[in-house]
């Protein structure tokens, strides 16, 4: 089941004071960007973070929950607490990389 665009809408707007939130649909369901950093996915109409040291230290008690094969995330199910998210969206991103910077492909030149 695809998550529904309001559902990632209203996850994007409980995060908002985390700094500026951004969501792409990737493979069907959604990324969550803050301030440029991919830091977690919308996915079944469920919100997963990625695992950071901070994140854990944060929250020692966290349910990882897989959402895609291969994949472990928190599974955040308290969407009301703006403070509660604020925080953890901040720790979390402090410890992600920035995204490397995208490389424009060289043109071919046509063969004569």
């Amino acid at each position: 089941m695809a998550s529904s665009l309001e559902y990632v809408q209203f996850v994007a707007d409980q995060l908002s004071e985390a700094g500026v939130i951004t969501y792409k649909r990737m493979f069907g369901e959604y990324g969550l960007y803050c301030d440029g950093k991919f830091f977690a996915t919308v996915e079944d109409d469920q919100f997963y973070v990625k695992i950071t040291e901070a994140g854990q230290a944060f929250m020692p008690e966290a349910v990882i929950a897989s959402p895609h094969e291969g994949a472990r995330y928190f599974l955040i199910e308290e969407l009301d607490d703006k403070e509660f998210l604020r925080e953890l969206t901040q720790r979390t991103c402090a410890q992600l990389p920035m995204p490397k910077p995208r490389t424009k492909k060289g043109h071919r030149q046509p063969m004569h």
